[in-house]
């Protein structure tokens, strides 16, 4: 039903940053490796696809249903998903604007007329000698009065007003379409996150605790030697600060490890006191082999964000015409069509239909400049959404270009960590062959474990970090979305409300 043509700018899509890369120097396609878990090389693939549930590379059937349970259960994912069915209808409810407007009109009156409004003339003599007689009141009058019609409007969209305003609520839909699309990301990637925090602060703990005990050990025998005056007062003060050094360790864990699991009983939709049923260690999570590595002209097409600000990008566009089209002619057909008739099956008899057309044209002369700055407005809504369109594009690069930065140097501090923890294992392995031939004490080879489970710590925190820096990488690179399973989403009423179909695709 539209008709003209719709002023203001046509939108275009921008073009990928001329150029564009990760690194000034080509990255390494492969990781650095070492031995034990976590510890695999990991090779980079360039141009590989980025799998839609991308969680499942870690292994892990604890972290696969808790993803699961929190895109189910998660009230953000709810409140997104409710966000984008309120915007597809707001973009519906202005289609209807299209189409002629059709409206029926009943209209039922009785009234009663005094009879006495006619002059009484007073009693005397005419002209001619006669008498006047009094004029005697006249009786009321009741009747009915009764209108039906039909009411036909249609606003014909010359200049595409109602065109633009229907593409930025389109371009709004979308982008409420890609902003749940980020929030599902968001989500998988803090539920995957706040599992590997999990299983990272469980082997620190265990670590922690094997420390603690070899301190104890130490200064118990630190005591023995003080007491038979092998020792001195200084030394036993020592070995009491190194047992309460290892012991500050644990509470910070302790109290880590407490709030993470906070963190995915909400996240998962639970309250603090509901418990979770999954358990995650490190050594049942699995390093994914191969990492994928969009092409940098992909990122702006796989990036829910940079989707979303295009989007908002394209709606401020669409309301530049809105503003221009504002400021020029308005046109309006209205029709009407009916029957008046004091009886209601006299309505359409001969003499009680009626009908009228009329069509209207205006234009604003003079408002105080109103229409002209909403239309200087929508310019500058116009280049704002650009500049936070480029941001929006070079924090993706940026967040990209982190990850595998993240990926290559976590690497090799893992190896850097396991090199570490090997040397303190062999040395507190030779420490324990001279004690037992005699040429060491017992505090010696205390000392070496507890210099062996620092060690531990630090390989753990290394390897933890590189799991972490997967599940970035794959949030960084989009998550996949776009590779969904075609099936039609439960948590939408609409397949169509999930791809952006519009109404007449539905």
């Amino acid at each position: 039903m539209a008709l003209g043509c719709a002023v203001g700018p046509n939108f275009h899509r921008p073009r990928p940053p001329d150029g564009a890369g990760y690194a000034p120097a080509p990255l390494p396609t492969a990781t650095a490796a070492t031995s034990g878990a976590g510890g695999q090389a990991q090779q980079l693939s360039m141009g590989a696809e980025v799998p839609f549930k991308w969680w499942e590379a870690f292994g892990s059937p604890a972290i696969n249903a808790l993803v699961e349970q929190a895109l189910r259960k998660n009230p953000s994912a709810q409140a997104a998903q409710a966000s984008l069915r309120q915007a597809l209808e707001l973009k519906y409810a202005q289609e209807g604007a299209f189409y002629p407007s059709l409206g029926a009109d009943y209209n039922f009156e009785r009234q009663r007329l005094p009879g006495n409004t006619a002059s009484t003339a007073a009693p005397g003599l005419q002209g001619n000698g006669q008498v006047i007689a009094p004029v005697a009141p006249a009786q009321p009058v009741t009747f009915n009065f009764q209108t039906a019609q039909l009411q036909v409007g249609f606003v014909p969209d010359v200049f595409g007003s109602n065109r633009r305003k229907v593409e930025s609520l389109d371009a709004q839909a979308q982008m409420q379409r890609f902003e749940l699309e980020a929030t599902d990301l968001t989500l998988e990637t803090n539920v995957v996150g706040a599992a590997i925090s999990e299983a990272s602060i469980r082997a620190q703990i265990e670590a922690t605790r094997t420390l603690i005990a070899h301190s104890e050990k130490a200064l118990a025998v630190l005591k023995n030697k003080f007491d038979l005056g092998f020792a001195t007062r200084i030394d036993l003060a020592g070995q009491e600060a190194q047992l309460a050094q290892a012991q500050a360790l644990l509470p910070p864990l302790q109290k880590q490890f407490e709030q993470n699991r906070d963190l995915m009983r909400a996240l998962v939709g639970h309250l603090p006191n509901q418990e979770l049923a999954e358990q995650i260690d490190l050594a049942s999570l699995a390093l994914p082999a191969a990492l994928p590595v969009s092409l940098p002209a992909k990122i702006i097409e796989q990036r829910p964000d940079v989707r979303a600000a295009e989007e908002q990008l394209r709606s401020a566009n669409a309301q530049v015409g809105v503003a221009i089209a504002a400021m020029l002619p308005q046109f309006n057909i209205t029709g009407t069509a009916g029957g008046t008739a004091s009886e209601f099956s006299h309505l359409f008899s001969a003499g009680g239909p009626f009908w009228s057309a009329i069509g209207d044209v205006s234009q604003p002369l003079f408002q105080g400049g109103t229409l002209l700055h909403q239309k200087r407005a929508a310019d500058q809504a116009l280049k704002q959404a650009a500049a936070q369109y480029q941001n929006t594009v070079l924090q993706a690069y940026q967040n990209v270009a982190d990850s595998l930065h993240a990926i290559v140097s976590d690497a090799d501090a893992l190896v850097t960590a396991v090199a570490a923890e090997q040397a303190a294992k062999l040395t507190l392995d030779l420490t324990d062959q001279r004690m037992q031939q005699g040429y060491s004490d017992y505090l010696a080879a205390l000392a070496a474990a507890m210099a062996y489970q620092q060690a531990v710590l630090t390989r753990v925190q290394a390897q933890a970090a590189r799991y972490a820096d997967a599940a970035a990488l794959y949030q960084a690179l989009g998550g996949g979305w776009w590779n969904r399973d075609s099936k039609p989403l439960a948590a939408l009423s609409t397949a169509a409300a999930r791809s952006g179909l519009p109404a007449a695709n539905r």
